[in-house]
């Protein structure tokens, strides 16, 4: 890389809503087993975890309660992450309980930008909506990522900042591959990325099999990383991970390979500028 930049932040996204045990065995449900791939995923260079919970029967949940035991098992074994949790829930869960776990004060939250086609189903997020999860983030002193699928989600965050309803700095995620939005090939990163004003962090979410090759290409550009089960359920083509945190170490290491640091927590938190 011709110029230094700024340290590599690794986002783990260790569950999911929609993935399930039977195609990825080691996909962690329970409080307990969330704390291990947490404590995992940050020893091999993730800073973020992003957490969707589950019940014991892996159904998706956003019991408060649930968010809660998981959030304090990630604390005790792993203090210093950052925990961001999803506002997004399971496709056709209500806004109203997509906002309940915020009480908790997590430093981060994903906030998804709006509509798209969502594989066979509509993942619904009504303006109204956006604007009240940011407000309620705002309230509680939560700093949001702003999950972009397509282009004109970009521009409407833009437009919301514009006007006070989104606090800045600005930490965009482009999540990009989801059947419904855009795909992932690098001609779209490109372009998501040349509509931001100089200065906005980014990072990337590649879906399946644009996990890796987009990963790479973020490092390459300065922006940031995002990785995990949620995303991605393979090593390599047929190859089923083994941890969260084997996918994490992958990015870690040819970060490291390339000249680019990982950025630690505490560089994270700065970086991001959580307060």
């Amino acid at each position: 890389m011709a110029a230094k930049m700024e340290p590599l932040i690794i986002t783990c996204a260790i569950t999911g809503a929609e993935t399930s045990k039977d195609k990825q065995p080691n996909l962690p449900i329970t409080p307990a087993e969330q704390a291990l791939a947490a404590e995992e995923a940050v020893k091999a260079g993730a800073s973020v975890i992003h957490l969707h919970v589950r019940e014991d029967d892996g159904k998706p949940s956003q019991r408060v309660e649930r968010f809660k035991e998981s959030i304090d098992a990630i604390r005790a074994r792993v203090p210093e992450a950052i925990i961001q949790i999803s506002t997004g829930g399971a496709v056709g869960e209500s806004i109203e309980n997509r906002a309940k776990p915020l009480g908790l004060k997590p430093e981060m939250a994903s906030l998804n930008m709006g509509t798209l086609n969502f594989g066979d189903d509509v993942f619904l997020n009504h303006p109204r909506d956006i604007v009240g999860l940011a407000a309620k983030m705002k309230e509680y002193g939560v700093m949001p990522e702003l999950e972009t699928y397509e282009a004109g989600m970009v521009e409407t965050s833009l437009r919301l900042a514009k006007v006070g309803i989104l606090r800045e700095p600005l930490h965009f995620q482009f999540v990009l591959g989801v059947p419904g939005g855009m795909s992932g090939e690098l001609g779209n990163l490109i372009h998501m990325v040349s509509l931001l004003p100089a200065g906005v962090h980014w990072a990337v979410a590649g879906i399946g099999r644009y996990e890796l090759p987009l990963s790479i290409h973020a490092i390459l550009m300065g922006g940031h990383v995002r990785v995990g089960f949620e995303d991605n359920i393979y090593y390599s083509r047929g190859v089923v991970a083994r941890s969260n945190a084997q996918l994490v170490e992958r990015i870690a290491r040819i970060s490291r390979e390339a000249g680019r640091e990982v950025a630690s927590p505490a560089q994270a938190r700065k970086l991001i500028g959580i307060q």
